[in-house]
């Protein structure tokens, strides 16, 4: 088997005239059975004739059948573990000859695992959280509960919360604005000074015409750079009001008694959430120092389908920001090209974690399966019977055992980790 490059490998394989002989009479016979010549009943078209009238359908479909046949012999017989499809060339198939060919393939990569993986350095920093943390995020949960109480008539302040009737009188891309009811926070740093500036002065009932400079980083791309003439009525001024901090705002919040549970529930709350992103960060450190000990050819193929997830996802995002990948006009063969260092790495991390897995006999148990399906038809608001169905037809259910194994491959990897300080990067 000539060693072609990394993975990819080369056999010349030889098809006798007897195999072929006997599958040519296979085809021949397939045909006739469905063959219908003008004089003959369905069936009963003389073998001779269908080699002759289909002589190129018979060629062809001898070879789509004999070829894979013999290299799936080939590679079975080798124990070979061949990944995507093998390159067929120099192709020769002549009447009374035996059929010849080349297969191009890529195998699964072979290395010796060693014990290097234990002990690895990963970048972890137990979090901390103070006083300050959990009083910012509970007046954050203040902030939400807030409520707003009409003021009687007065002028505005540049400080006022108001509620104003809009309408463009300017040309606008995508067309004119007219909105019944805004609420705006004059004071806002996200109100622009064109609004606070001329609604400032005005009384509920008054009605001004002005113009507004929207900046060119404006989130809104119809928006963005221009200036907009609008009329503007101011219909409320209103108060906002935020719920005193005391026990029966934090029962109002959910099931605490007073608001030191509610304190100590935002506090683990806080640890948690920021736990998980140093895990992450530490996990993505562990499989960075564990591919560096590596250094193992990868099967393009591999790297292929990897790259080709990575976009997808991508993809996928930008769909779900309401954004037509279609329109981006993306040349999809550059695109792939640009993620093959990060398919590379995500592939030999995963091979590694496969070996490691095996090795430490880590595995997913129906329990943790159950959990995630559960929580699944939660998210979706489906029966858990009917999700598990769905899961297991589609083939996701084996990919949610899969992920859940890795996952814990990882953990134990961290847990056998050093653990130093993150560098400025990664944090």
């Amino acid at each position: 088997m000539p060693l072609v490059e990394g993975c990819k490998h080369e056999i010349e394989l030889v098809i006798s005239v007897e195999e072929i002989a006997k599958e040519t009479d296979g085809v021949v016979e397939d045909i006739r059975k469905k063959a219908q010549l003008p004089g003959f009943r369905p069936g009963k078209v003389p073998a001779s004739l269908i080699r002759s009238k289909f002589a190129n359908d018979v060629k062809s479909e001898v070879v789509e059948r004999a070829v894979p046949k013999a290299f799936r012999k080939y590679a079975d017989g080798e124990k070979l573990q061949v990944v995507g499809t093998p390159s067929v060339k120099e192709l020769h198939f002549h009447a009374g000859e035996p059929l010849k060919f080349k297969a191009e393939f890529e195998v699964a990569p072979e290395f010796e695992l060693r014990d290097d993986y234990r002990g690895l350095n990963a970048e972890y920093a137990e979090p901390v959280v103070t006083d300050e943390d959990v009083t910012t995020r509970i007046e954050n949960l203040r902030d939400r509960k807030a409520e707003y109480i009409n003021e009687d008539p007065r002028p505005a302040t540049a400080e006022d919360h108001v509620l104003i009737a809009l309408k463009s009188l300017s040309e606008v891309e995508g067309g004119a604005i007219d909105q019944p009811e805004v609420a705006l926070f004059l004071g806002g740093e996200e109100t622009l000074p064109g609004f606070r500036e001329n609604i400032a002065g005005m009384e509920p009932g008054d009605t001004r015409e002005f113009a507004v400079e929207y900046p060119a980083e404006y989130g809104v791309e119809r928006l963005a750079g221009k200036s907009i003439t609008f009329s503007c009525t101011l219909t409320t001024i209103r108060r906002r009001e935020l719920p005193e901090l005391n026990d029966e705002f934090a029962q109002d919040l959910g099931d605490f008694k007073n608001l030191d549970e509610l304190r100590e529930a935002v506090k683990r709350s806080i640890y948690s959430e920021r736990d998980s992103e140093a895990r992450s960060t530490a996990h993505n450190s562990l499989l960075d120092a564990l591919t560096a000990l590596y250094d193992f050819p990868i099967p393009q193929a591999f790297v292929d389908q990897q790259a080709d997830s990575i976009i997808e996802s991508r993809l996928r995002g930008l769909a779900d920001q309401g954004i037509d990948p279609r329109a981006l006009n993306l040349d999809f063969a550059k695109l792939r090209e640009s993620q093959y260092e990060r398919a590379t790495k995500d592939v030999r991390a995963s091979l590694l974690l496969e070996k490691i897995c095996q090795r430490e006999s880590i595995h997913t148990t129906q329990e943790e399966v159950d959990t995630e399906v559960q929580r699944i038809a939660r998210q979706q608001r489906e029966a858990v019977a009917a999700v598990r169905r769905r899961l297991e037809q589609d083939g996701t259910l084996a990919n949610i055992a899969n992920h859940i194994r890795t996952q814990k491959t990882i953990n134990f990897l961290f847990e056998q980790a050093n653990k130093v300080p993150p560098s400025p990067k990664s944090e």
